[in-house]
């Protein structure tokens, strides 16, 4: 895909950046060989190769599920300006 200096340009515009002509310009060159990256991965034969959803075949270590603090909720109601019933009240926000 051929990219133009325009192009560029426009693509800052829809992303709301300021861009000047010089940085455009340079913008172009990394852009280029961005997309030409991108055709020659497209070129490659990946018929066969099963998706992958990490590059390493790792397992994630996970910790046992227990609890590890005690129930505090009443001291920390005791200091909360509404409780009723053991939940928090807040003002009505949406009217």
């Amino acid at each position: 895909m051929a990219l133009e200096h325009a192009d560029v340009l426009r693509a800052a515009h829809l992303a709301r950046l300021g861009l000047s002509e010089d940085d455009a310009a340079h913008y172009l060159d990394d852009l280029g060989r961005i997309l030409e990256m991108v055709d020659q991965l497209q070129a490659l034969d990946t018929e066969g190769v099963a998706p992958l959803a990490h590059p390493l075949d790792a397992t994630q270590r996970l910790r046992a599920d227990e609890v590890t603090e005690t129930d505090q909720r009443d001291r920390f109601q005791r200091c909360a300006p509404a409780v009723e019933q053991g939940l928090y009240l807040v003002p009505r926000v949406v009217e």
